[in-house]
């Protein structure tokens, strides 16, 4: 696996529309973006008419990472130093670029005859290359698809500019947490994250994720490149089957790989490389291997009689979710209301059956 590159144009913005990892994703990109202001004669000199334009060309400096630029403003019925400073405060303080990349900008002008001429000063607190590499997505769909891409790559740095932004910093969490179980090859250790929004508040905004991950990236490359080639090996020999035969013939074979130690580790790579993981590892790996034989399966996070669980669910050709646990369970794929009625509980289990264990 190779590390993939969260590299767009950042005048470009792609919206990604999507549901569940049950389901397949489907990608949209639009051509929202900011519009070069009108040039001047002189190319690199913008020319506005009015406050909204007059944003907009800060707006537009900041985009292009530009330290100063020079801004005329021709028939302009505005207070020109008030308009100037409510502008550069809007960009470095409202605007989500603005507020992720900018530590200030300042600004000064002059009266030439029929124009005023204005030069901005930008001062920023992020590089060039970060400030490019920034992804646009729409929704948490999106947000959870390249999540789960940087934790593929073993990425520490992951920033999303967010269109109709409806989450916090607890949902973000959550959906690293999700995007960390739905990648079992690169599931090697749940990384510390470090979560902020720009700005505070607002229905656009950037979302900077630190990652910190409990070993080195070459460690976890080396371990992820091991796991990829043993569940390959151990995948090839149901290969071609239907998703139930798959489903069920994944769970024998994992039992003759792996074998369950409630102490032990809770990756993918303890259960296929070195023998033995508790449940967590264990659902891990059977995901996995439903993975390498492309069959569509999740880790469910839930309780068994009361006790923090794992097992997961897979997706017959007929679409129907069924779940196994690979730890205590029979080899058999089961309803949800088989599984509730047993002592499962967990968040997405219908509502009907809440307490049917009891």
């Amino acid at each position: 696996m190779k590390k993939r590159v969260l590299a767009l144009a950042l005048c470009g913005c792609l919206a990604l529309t999507g549901c569940s990892a049950m389901l397949e994703r489907s990608y949209e990109s639009t051509a929202a973006h900011v519009d070069k202001p009108v040039t001047a004669e002189d190319s690199s000199v913008l020319r506005v008419e009015n406050y909204q334009e007059l944003v907009s060309a800060v707006l537009y400096l900041v985009t292009q990472c530009q330290e100063e630029g020079a801004i005329q403003l021709y028939d302009y019925q505005g207070d020109v130093e008030r308009d100037l400073t409510d502008a550069c405060l809007e960009v470095a303080k409202e605007d989500p670029l603005g507020a992720y990349a900018v530590d200030y900008i300042k600004h000064e002008y002059t009266r030439v005859v029929s124009y005023y001429q204005a030069t901005v000063s930008i001062r920023y607190r992020r590089t060039p290359e970060q400030v490019r590499s920034i992804v646009n997505v729409t929704g948490a769909s999106a947000i959870r698809d390249q999540l789960q891409d940087a934790l593929a790559a073993f990425s520490s740095e992951v920033v999303l500019r967010v269109a109709y932004f409806a989450e916090d910093e607890a949902s973000i969490a959550q959906l690293i947490r999700q995007a960390y179980y739905d990648t079992p090859v690169a599931a090697l250790g749940m990384p510390a994250s470090e979560i902020t929004l720009y700005p505070d508040s607002g229905s656009q905004r950037v979302v900077e994720i630190l990652l910190t991950y409990p070993e080195e990236s070459e460690a976890l490359w080396r371990k992820s490149d091991l796991l990829s080639a043993q569940a390959g090996t151990i995948s090839a020999a149901f290969r071609g089957l239907d998703a139930r035969s798959t489903a069920l013939r994944a769970a024998s074979e994992l039992r003759g790989y792996a074998a369950y130690d409630p102490e032990g580790g809770s990756t993918a790579y303890d259960a296929l490389v070195g023998g033995s993981a508790n449940a967590e590892g264990l659902a891990l790996a059977y995901e996995l291997l439903c993975q390498q034989a492309d069959v569509t399966c999740e880790v469910v996070e839930g309780t068994r009689l009361g006790q923090s669980w794992f097992w997961n669910v897979v997706q017959t050709s007929s679409g129907e979710r069924l779940y196994l646990d690979a730890v205590y369970g029979d080899g058999l794929l089961h309803t949800d209301q088989e599984l509730a009625v047993v002592g499962y509980q967990w968040a997405d289990a219908p509502a009907e059956l809440s307490g049917a264990a009891g």
